[in-house]
């Protein structure tokens, strides 16, 4: 089987895929429909993408993804922009996450404040975090003084590292497995090394080679603070642990006087390479975090949705 053809059946069953199939109780009907939106980056090239060996690089090259026409960043025939903030309700500003399930690039939320703005997840490559550094500037939104972790998981933090002067905030239980990352010699051919050992892996690795094309500076970092149950940040958000399937550390985070609740990844399924048959998308999680003090619920992978949607198809 050719390393496209297996790119093809890891997204079958992958990380965006699952959560696409098991978001449609969260999604608008419109958006079934959006088109795939890929980011322009250097590596990608016409309807292949191989990250080829070269003299005196790693680039891993069995790691290949089919994936389809460019599309630039920012066009506006019905593509989605990742690129630009767009206000969600009060301070809450998002920046989409790519549609794309070979991106695995999720929604990066940001929390306005004079005080200094809350980020919400880091982005999953320095790159994606530095294009949003540039949105939020000409957005003229606030600088960031704090970086909230929604989980552990690479997508969610593998831009820390563009992200100076932050205070990182994570459950504590998050702490054990970013060191363990952190200590891994990341690179493509490491990457390649990986997927061999445990095919599983390939869609998330194959994302992450995609992601990061230049692991100079590269590292992972664990939260400078952490909590075990609840923090709220002199911003007034309030970081809240709920655990769950995907990951012991999740949290959500809430934005009381805004009536948006940041749900990360929490009510998903486990990750593909540890996911079986049997597990589904936590409904009854979800049902849980609906409240009438909430209008608001945006996952990191899918469409944000309002309190009455929500209730509406989980009432099932």
């Amino acid at each position: 089987m050719d390393s496209c053809r297996s790119a093809e059946l890891a997204v079958s069953s992958g990380h965006n895929g699952v959560h696409r199939s098991a978001a449609r109780i969260f999604r608008r009907p419109e958006t079934h429909h959006r088109k795939r939106f890929r980011p322009l980056t250097p590596h990608r090239s016409g309807i292949t993408s191989v990250l080829a060996g070269r003299p005196g690089t790693d680039r891993a090259d069995s790691i290949a993804v089919d994936c389809g026409p460019e599309v630039r960043p920012g066009e506006r025939n019905g593509a989605i922009d990742t690129l630009t903030p767009r206000q969600l309700a009060g301070r809450v500003w998002l920046f989409p996450g790519d549609p794309d399930p070979y991106a695995v690039r999720p929604t990066v939320a940001v929390v306005a404040d004079e005080r200094g703005s809350v980020i919400v997840d880091a982005g999953q490559s320095p790159a994606h975090a530095r294009e949003i550094r540039a949105g939020l500037r000409a957005a003229g939104l606030p600088e960031p003084r704090w970086l909230v972790y929604t989980h552990h998981h690479w997508d969610h933090v593998w831009g820390a590292c563009a992200w100076p002067g932050v205070e990182i905030v994570g459950h504590e239980a998050g702490v054990a497995p970013l060191r363990a990352e952190a200590a891994r010699p990341w690179s493509h051919r490491y990457l390649r090394e990986q997927v061999r050992e445990n095919p599983r892996l390939g869609h998330s690795f194959r994302a992450r080679a995609l992601a990061v094309d230049s692991w100079e500076g590269f590292t992972v970092l664990p939260p400078t603070r952490t909590f075990t149950d609840e923090l709220t940040l002199p911003t007034g958000v309030v970081v809240r642990h709920v655990g769950g399937r995907h990951a012991p550390d999740s949290s959500v985070v809430l934005v009381p006087d805004s009536g948006v609740l940041l749900l990360g990844d929490c009510w998903y399924p486990p990750p593909a390479h540890l996911r079986t048959p049997e597990d589904e998308p936590d409904l009854a999680m979800a049902r849980g975090l609906l409240t009438d003090d909430v209008e608001w619920y945006a996952s990191a992978h899918d469409e944000p949705v309002r309190l009455a949607e929500a209730r509406a198809a989980l009432a099932g």
